[in-house]
Formats: structure tokens, sequence, C-alpha cells
């Protein structure tokens, strides 16, 4: 004898299963919530370490003028935050890098102190890019991380070639592996390198990198304190050079229209003589 399932038994059973499920996720999922916002509650550890009053540039001193104590929790603090208690030690040194405001100083931020990492030495924003150099755009390896640079590009376009200033005054970050000025070779001799790494804004680095793949890249040396301001005008290399001459055969300096246009080659201008010229014939 055969027995026959009712239809309605089985939707009834796979309803309580799913139903039982479903109240068993939403336990979970409230004791989870649950827990998520004892824990907001709770106090959390806080650490007061010192921060910088405004945007601080490379020099500025630390004092009680330029920087502040802030709390914060402890689980985010940088290692190497300068703290309330070590402020004793830390006033009055210089700054090596940038400070931002409001974020904390850290030893690796002052002169003297064990070097930060490269990232350290970018301010927001900025991205620094390294241009291989040679002697002659590297002046001979007499440029120094912190000098100013003026980037020359030299291209060629067609049959002609092109001579124009791409930035000015760039921050040389670092001139090889070197990023401090005071590093030299074991014998006194600044070291030799054959790159340099620029302190430039997102677009300024893909100027660069443009400019190294359509021409040649040149660093002119700037002195300190010199932000003047030069032309960006893009001249022809013979130009510059005086090879253009307007005496050349068969170069005309002046536009001269001849039949309602200016003279092509293979045409000539014909001198009008007046017609009682006895001479007219004879020319």
């Amino acid at each position: 004898m055969k027995y026959r399932i009712n239809k309605n038994w089985l939707i009834l059973l796979a309803a309580l299963a799913v139903g039982g499920l479903a109240a068993m996720g939403a336990k979970n999922y409230l004791a989870t919530q649950l827990a998520a916002i004892q824990t907001r509650n709770e106090p959390q550890a806080m650490l007061e370490v010192v921060v910088a009053k405004t945007n601080l540039p490379r020099g500025s001193a630390i004092s009680a003028e330029t920087v502040a104590v802030r709390p914060v929790p402890r689980e985010w603090a940088h290692s190497g935050a300068i703290t309330p208690d070590q402020f004793g030690r830390a006033e009055g040194l210089v700054l090596a890098h940038p400070a931002v405001a409001g974020e904390a100083v850290l030893w690796a931020q002052l002169e003297g102190q064990r070097a930060p990492t490269f990232s350290a030495r970018l301010a927001p924003g900025q991205r620094a890019v390294t241009v291989p150099v040679d002697e002659i755009s590297s002046l001979s390896g007499m440029v120094e991380p912190g000098d100013l640079i003026d980037i020359v590009v030299s291209a060629r376009n067609g049959t002609r070639n092109f001579t124009f200033s791409l930035l000015q005054s760039v921050s040389v970050l670092a001139t090889g592996t070197r990023v401090s000025a005071d590093e030299r070779d074991g014998d006194g001799r600044a070291r030799t390198f054959t790159t340099i790494t620029l302190d430039t804004s997102p677009e300024d680095a893909k100027r660069i990198i443009a400019a190294r793949e359509v021409g040649r890249v040149t660093a002119l040396l700037r002195a300190p304190g010199d932000t003047a301001e030069v032309s960006l005008a893009r001249s022809e290399a013979n130009a510059l050079l005086g090879l253009l001459s307007a005496t050349e055969p068969g170069v005309s300096t002046v536009p001269v229209i001849y039949g309602g246009g200016p003279i092509t080659n293979g045409q000539h201008m014909h001198r009008r003589v007046p017609p009682d010229d006895p001479e007219a014939d004879a020319r």
C-alpha cells in the first residue's frame, strides 16, 4: 500500500525551514551590530601627540607658537610622533621637511634626526619623477639636493629643431641616491650621478616624461633665491645660433605682392618702364 504525501505539508515544512534559517541569520546580525555599538561606546585609549598648528615649511623651528597638542586614538598614532613629554627635546629643532597643519610632527621630519622615508619629503599632491642626465645636463655633477633648476627641452619637429623652457624653479629632491647635499664620497668629493629626482606636480611630471620621449632634457641651475620668470617661447635652434641669414640667395624677409598674392619660387618681378622712356626697348 503506497502512501501519498500531501503537497500542502511539503510547502509548510519548506516554509518552516526557510523561516528558521532567516531567524538564525537575523539573530546573528543583531548580535554583531550590538557588539559593534558597545565597542563604539566604550572609551578609546587616547594618546596626546604634537601637531603642526599651520602648514610649516622646511626650516621652521619647533616651538610653542608653531605646534600644539592633540589627542588621537592610540591605535592610530604614528610610532614616530613627538609626544608632549618629548617636546623639551624637540623644541628649537628645525624641520628638514614640511609639516601639514593638524598632522602629527614626526621625529623623522626634524634635521639631525634619523632619515625619513623618501616619500615623507613630498608635500601632499606632489610627485617625485626621476630623469636621467648626462655630464652636460647634470652640470658635471654640481647639482645638489635642494637646488632649484629650470628644465629646458631640445626637440625636433619635422625638419626643424626647437629649444624651449619646459619648467622653471623645480626643486631637486635627490641626485642619484643622494638626498642630502652633505653626503660625500669617502675622499670628500661630491658623488657622481646619472639621474636627478625632481619635486613636481602630477601634470608637470607627465610633461617631463613626454619631453624625454621626443627630445633631450637639460637642467639649468638657478642661484639660491632666484625665482625670476623666463620666457617660455619655443625658439628654432638655427635662429638661436644665428644661422638664419636674411641675405641668403632666394630668401626674402619682406613679403612681395605679385598678381594678387605673394611671389612663389619660379616667379620674377618685372620692372615697369614708362611708355615714353626711349630706353624701354633696350630693357
